[in-house]
């Protein structure tokens, strides 16, 4: 058993997910879901996915040993710390956020203000952060607990981005978690993160997203597998990715730049009818696409 007490806040894809996995692996003895909707309260018990579900997090995270936050980018730092102020010392806090620049310094700036770790824990220990950002490399473009499913993590990637602030412990812990749901962890900074996923998720995402709003209608009916299977992101919800967007725009900024150059390179090769230019980058993109593990 990892812990005795498993919180989860936001129970949709992710942290449904996460609520099946570890009951289903004996990860804690109880397994806790916060949720904004009262009515999910009774629903997520009955599916299973965990043992008890609340709307009130304070109460929620009183006898909490790991926290995992698996809201929308943009409010993860304010549950985190919220949680934190509530939380046992022991405590460790983690997420499930597609960012991770923003997120981590929003809650190393206010550790030490509002969690309990900082204020009632050991002298020694006062100064390091117990949240450590992580962010599994799974999911779909459905959204929800209904899609949740205990094998999502199993042989995925998940990040996990410790900073100087960050207490080793803390760390250490969090990685053995996403282990015990069957995930491989990286480890990187939170900027390289971002960087990363700007190219392999983020602009694709972006890419999906253009393609698909300029489809006109009246052409929508031959749109077959090859334009379906390219904008198959683009069904995900936008009140998710929004804040995604905005949170890591720099780096998105910078990836999207990088397209535009290869774009640019296509475009020239067109208007000039420059095939043997045209077949090299074609075959400098299969090559690339070819050498991706996993298919």
């Amino acid at each position: 058993m990892f812990c005795e007490t498993l919180v989860i806040i936001g129970v949709g894809l992710i942290g449904g997910s996460i609520g099946l996995a570890s009951r289903r692996r004996g990860l804690a003895r109880r397994v806790v879901g916060v949720v904004r909707r009262a009515e999910s309260v009774v629903d997520l018990v009955q599916r299973g996915i965990v043992h008890e579900a609340t709307t009130n997090l304070p109460e929620a995270v009183q006898e909490a040993q790991l926290v995992v936050v698996c809201t929308t980018v943009d409010t993860i730092s304010r549950y985190v710390l919220d949680a934190a102020s509530h939380a046992p010392v022991e405590a460790i806090l983690t997420d499930a956020g597609s960012t991770k620049g923003q997120i981590v310094a929003e809650v190393e700036s206010g550790w030490g203000r509002v969690s309990r770790a900082a204020r009632e824990g050991p002298a020694e220990t006062r100064n390091s952060c117990r949240f450590v950002g992580s962010h599994p490399l799974a999911g779909s473009e459905k959204s929800g607990y209904t899609y949740a499913h205990a094998d999502l993590f199993v042989n995925r990637w998940v990040l996990v981005t410790p900073t100087g602030q960050t207490c080793a412990e803390a760390t250490e812990r969090v990685a053995e978690f996403w282990q015990a749901l069957g995930g491989r962890v990286q480890f990187m900074s939170p900027e390289d993160h971002d960087r990363a996923l700007a190219l392999v998720s983020h602009l694709p995402h972006l890419l999906a997203s253009a393609l698909a709003g300029i489809l006109p209608g009246k052409w929508a009916d031959l749109a077959a597998s090859g334009f379906r299977d390219t904008t198959r992101i683009a069904a995900s919800l936008p009140e998710i990715w929004a804040p995604i967007f905005l949170h890591n725009r720099h780096a998105v900024l910078e990836a999207l730049q990088q397209l535009e150059s290869r774009l640019e390179e296509f475009r020239q090769a067109l208007q000039v009818e420059d095939r043997e230019k045209l077949s090299a980058l074609l075959a400098e993109g299969k090559a690339r696409r070819d050498s991706l593990t996993g298919g």
